[in-house]
Order: structure tokens, then C-alpha cells, then sequence
């Protein structure tokens, strides 16, 4: 580790962001404080352990900004983490956002899951999130059997199967009194905040009707029904007497772990919980805030009101999110606060012995692997693997690992010239292609290549590499004739002494796997699409827009193939249309 005393020394007082360098100078972690010389000498001085450990083990420089006020650092910190995206910042486990039920303002409403609802412009009335995706799913097909709403997403010219099961009441042939759907979403609204009474009636009427015409089979899905809404309502309760709607945010932190619990409560009815356990680095209440922030900047729509606990800055909170933020401090929203810290808790001494055992076995494996190929470091890992049908259409995909753990938004996939025709030279084309990209938008370097055979991938990918200017270790993972990993190999062409049955050869081959996965499932998505599809999907240039656009145009593979440049270049664009004319005439 460098001695930064006499940088430190020249640190103000004053509340700012900071952005630790590595030696390639990649920032690796942007964080902020209310006194910048205390918070970056405790970086220095004492003993740090584990996530904090492995970030000043690895910081080659820091630089900082002063701020005017803690709000401006937090602003200016969550812009810089948005820009970078560090290493050592917190990752959300799941970018995807959490489902929503949608009852929809539709002159015929449907009724669906909807994800990423703040960027929709037009929005129904909304219940949620639903962090069981099950549930959500089960509670919308459950209504939608029980009420005919529409079902499709555009009306047809006739009647459908959904009609004929009494399932919808035929909005596009037949007349629709607004009193009768009015009543059906008055019903609907009623039961999503929590009232079952209506909906209860009617499976119960409708159980009984099976039951006398002796659809027993009917008459027991009912009834499964009602045992659901029961269980899923008396799990929902809490005894609030107010009909509340708000989040609830408490913690737990242990060592190197801090363990997040949020509660969504929607009407008085606990509609769900989300929890995560993070390795954490100095300061507990601020990583809660960043993750605050990045978890209702990704996963959520905002709630009216946020509580919290008291250790947590409640003014820089509510002024960052615009919004209510109340600290509880006696009645049932203190017990409800207090029983999100046991929960957060629970959960961390559930995993914790598990999470502090996976990440010694990986860091001795990395430790190993650094030993094996005399290297200083060995984080980042990229690795790459292509897929084609009868030696046409290929693909390739990258996936990145860090510390052994994949870091699934950074995985790549790619589409390969149509004249290339064998392994490698697909596999040149995806390493030029990444590692030109690499150098031109100055992205982070992979500590390590990860090549998925012997010899011959090894030196593609050493000659792609020094041929622009880089000189990065490779290894690569050779399979047996039973298509198991037998053996890995150096940039040197040597056999490595990895032992079959060490961690690293089983971190190593999950690398493997993982990147053949990626490679295969594009390959198999793009076909699923059917042979239309995957020609235009395989175009240079060609997305998922513009594919749309020229099926749209044209109306099938044929006439596109027909057109001419200049046609072509009226729905994408002269260059696109031009490499997509050549393209054409070889498929």
C-alpha cells in the first residue's frame, strides 16, 4: 500500500465526495463524507478487513471534491457512481425492477404485471411492488378468471376462446354497458387494497354452482382459491387500525455485512418485503443511503412517505427523494421498525457463515491463481465463447467475472460477419472487436482472459491482443474428448498444476460454463424467432427497431432482399442500408 500522509495532510475539513484510483487509474470507489480528511484517513490508519481490506489493498490514488453542504456531496457522489459504476460501489443482485398489478384506464381494462412503471407516460391504477413475482402472477390470473375483462392487447375483429369460457364479455363484437365494467373494477380495486369480501362471494356462489352440477374438479379449484386469499391476507395483516401507505426501511450490520430489510405497506397490509446482504466498507448508515438511492432509482416507484430508523439522516434523506421520511419513535411504527431490523437481522445470521465461507474460499483460489501465473493482481476476468447452426450464423458472447463472481451487466453479445465460417476467425472478430473498444472508449482491462481452449485460441487471442498494444495474461481451458474441462494452459503454451478437485479449477470451469451458456442462449433466442428472424437479427447494424421497421416496410424477407440501396436507406439509414444490401446478397 502507498503512504498518502502528506496528501492527507493537505485534506480539508469540509463535507465532499472522494474517488479512489487504481494503478491503471479506473476509479474503483467514489464515496462521500461530511469531513473528508477524517473519512479518508480512516482508509489509511487501523486495521480494515474484509471489502475494505481488498479496496485499499488496491487504491494507487485518490482525488475529492468539495462540496458546499452533505446534500450536495450525496448528489454529486450518486452522479459520479452513475458515471463510473466502481468497483467497490454497492451492485444491486437484480437490476430487474419489482412487478406492479395494473388495472389499466382502458375504455375495456385489462388487467396485467408491469415492470419499470416510472418510465410508462400513461398509468392505470397501480398495486405494488409485488417482490414475489409468483404471487403477483397467481393474484392477476386468479381475477382475470373470475372477471371477464379484456384479455388481448388490441381488440379483434371477432369474438375469441376467452369468450366462449366466460372469461370476457367480447368488447370488440358485442355491446358493453360502462356500468357493468365500472362494477367490476369497483370489485377489483377493492380486493387489490385488501378487501376480499366481494371477491369471496363470488367464488364461494360460483364453488357452490359446481358443486351441485357436480364439477368437483371445479369446485376444488375454487375452494383452493379461497384457502389462498385467506393465506396470503392473514400473512398481509398488521394491526395498524389506519390505512396506511408507505415503505419501511431498517438494517443490521455485523463485521463486514449489512443486511437491508424493506417493508412495503400499501393500505395497512404488508404487501411484501425485500431483503439484501452486502459486504459493507466503513460506514454502515451511509451505505444505506446508497443503496436507498440505487434500489428506487432501479426497482421502484417512490412512496409517499419513507420511515426509518433513527440512527439514519433524516433531513439529507428527505431532501435527496423530495419526499416525507418520519423516524418512529413509540406505538405499533416503532414495533414495525423494530420487527425490520430483527428480520435484516435473521436474515444475516441465516447466510452469514455461508457468505463469509464462500468468500475465503475465493479469495485463497484467487491467491492461488495469482501464484500459478506470477501476477500481482487477478480481479477481472473476461471470457469469451462463440455458437453457430451447421458452421452458419455465428455468434459470440463475452461474460465478465470479478473475484470469481459474475457481473452480469457488463456481459456482451455479438453478432459475426456472415462471411466468417470457422471458430477462430469468429473468435477474432469478437476479440478485435471488444479490445478496439476497450482502447477507444478507455473501458477497464481484464486483469485476465479466459480463453475456452488450448493452443490455438491462446494465440488468437495474443495475436488480436498485442496487435493493439496490449498485453494482457491469458489463459485457456482445454476440454477432453468427452467435452470436460481436462487441463488449463498458459500464454506460454504450459500445462498449469491446478488440481481437478481445488476451488480455483471449479471457479475456473463455472467461467467455462457460464460464457458457453451465454453464447448457446443467444443463439437458440435468435433462432426461436424463426428463420426470418435470425437472418435479420444477424444483419450488421440491424437492431431490434430497425428490424421491426423494415418487416413493417417491406412485409417479408423476400421483398427486402429485393430492395434496392437507396429503398433500404429510407427506413435505416445510407451506411446501414448499404452494409445490409451486402449482406443480403450472400444469405
Amino acid at each position: 500500500m502507498k503512504d498518502f500522509r502528506e496528501k492527507l495532510a493537505l485534506v480539508p475539513t469540509k463535507p465532499g465526495s472522494y474517488q479512489m484510483k487504481n494503478k491503471d487509474g479506473v476509479i474503483i470507489y467514489v464515496g462521500k463524507a461530511k469531513n473528508l480528511k477524517n473519512r479518508l484517513k480512516s482508509y489509511f490508519t487501523g486495521t480494515v478487513t474484509g471489502k475494505t481490506r481488498m479496496l485499499v489493498e488496491d487504491i494507487d490514488d485518490f482525488e475529492y471534491i468539495v462540496t458546499s453542504s452533505e446534500l450536495e456531496s450525496l448528489i454529486l457522489e450518486i452522479t459520479l457512481i452513475k458515471k463510473y459504476d466502481p468497483k467497490y460501489n454497492i451492485l444491486l443482485k437484480d437490476d430487474k425492477s419489482y412487478p406492479y398489478i395494473e388495472l389499466t384506464n382502458e375504455n375495456y381494462p385489462r388487467l396485467k404485471i408491469v415492470r419499470n412503471v416510472k418510465r410508462r407516460k400513461k398509468r392505470g391504477h397501480l398495486y405494488g411492488p409485488y417482490p414475489n413475482v409468483g404471487a403477483a402472477r397467481k393474484t392477476v390470473n386468479m381475477i382475470n378468471r373470475i372477471y371477464p375483462l379484456r384479455k388481448c392487447d388490441k381488440l379483434k375483429k371477432e369474438v375469441c376462446l376467452y369468450y366462449h369460457i366466460n372469461e370476457c364479455l367480447g368488447y370488440c363484437a358485442k355491446e358493453v354497458s360502462q356500468n357493468s365494467i365500472s362494477e367490476m373494477k369497483r370489485e377489483i380495486i377493492s380486493f387489490l387494497k385488501g378487501d376480499s369480501t366481494e371477491i369471496v362471494k363470488k367464488i364461494t356462489k360460483e364453488m357452490e354452482k359446481a358443486s351441485l352440477n357436480l364439477n368437483y374438479e371445479r369446485a376444488l379449484e375454487l375452494k383452493t382459491m379461497l384457502e389462498d386469499i385467506s393465506i396470503t391476507l392473514r400473512r398481509q395483516k398488521i394491526d395498524l387500525n389506519k390505512n396506511y401507505n408507505f415503505d419501511l426501511v431498517n438494517y443490521y450490520s455485523d463485521k463486514n455485512y449489512l443486511s437491508i430489510e424493506i417493508f412495503f405497506i400499501r393500505d395497512g397490509l404488508l404487501f411484501g418485503r425485500h431483503n439484501e446482504i452486502i459486504q459493507t466498507m466503513l460506514n454502515a448508515e451511509e451505505e444505506v443511503v446508497e443503496y436507498l438511492v440505487k434500489f428506487y432509482d432501479k426497482t421502484s416507484i417512490l412512496p409517499k412517505e419513507l420511515y426509518i430508523p433513527v440512527e439514519l439522516d433524516q433531513d439529507l434523506i428527505s431532501s435527496f427523494f423530495e419526499i416525507k421520511v418520519i423516524k418512529p419513535q413509540r406505538g405499533k411504527l416503532k414495533k414495525l421498525i423494530d420487527l425490520a431490523r430483527e428480520n435484516a437481522k435473521e436474515q444475516l445470521e441465516l447466510q452469514e457463515e455461508t457468505l463469509r465461507r464462500d468468500e475465503n474460499i475465493r479469495m485463497k483460489a484467487i491467491d492461488e491463481l495469482k501464484e500459478l501465473l506470477h501476477l500481482d493482481k487477478v480481479s477481472r476476468m473476461e471470457s469469451f465463447d462463440n455458437s453457430h447452426l451447421f458452421g452458419t450464423f455465428y455468434v459470440g458472447g463475452m461474460v465478465v467475472f470479478d473475484d470469481f463472481l459474475p457481473v452480469k451487466s457488463e456481459y456482451r453479445k455479438y453478432k459475426i460477419s456472415t462471411d466468417v465460417k470457422d471458430d477462430l476467425s469468429a473468435m477474432r472478430e469478437v476479440l478485435y472487436r471488444r479490445y478496439y473498444k476497450v482502447l477507444m472508449d478507455n473501458l477497464v482491462k481484464p486483469d485476465l482472459i479466459v480463453m475456452d481452449g488450448g493452443q490455438l485460441q491462446i494465440s488468437v487471442a495474443k495475436e488480436i491482443t498485442h496487435s493493439l498494444g496490449l498485453y494482457i495474461p491469458i489463459i485457456g481451458l482445454v476440454k477432453d474428448k468427452t467435452h470436460s474441462t481436462s487441463y488449463i494452459m498458459n500464454d506460454k503454451y504450459e500445462i498449469l498444476n491446478v488440481d481437478k478437485n481445488s476451488n480455483l479449477f471449479l471457479f475456473l470451469t463455472r467461467i467455462q460454463d457460464e460464457v458457453h451458456r451465454y453464447a448457446i442462449s443467444y443463439h437458440r433466442n435468435i433462432k426461436a424467432k424463426g428463420m426470418l428472424a435470425s437472418v435479420l437479427d444477424l444483419a450488421p447494424g440491424i437492431g431490434e427497431v430497425r428490424r421491426k421497421e423494415l418487416l413493417k416496410r417491406f412485409g417479408s424477407l423476400k421483398k427486402i432482399k429485393e430492395a434496392t440501396v437507396d429503398e433500404l436507406s429510407e427506413v435505416v439509414g445510407c451506411d446501414a442500408a448499404e452494409k445490409l444490401f451486402s449482406y443480403l446478397k450472400d444469405v
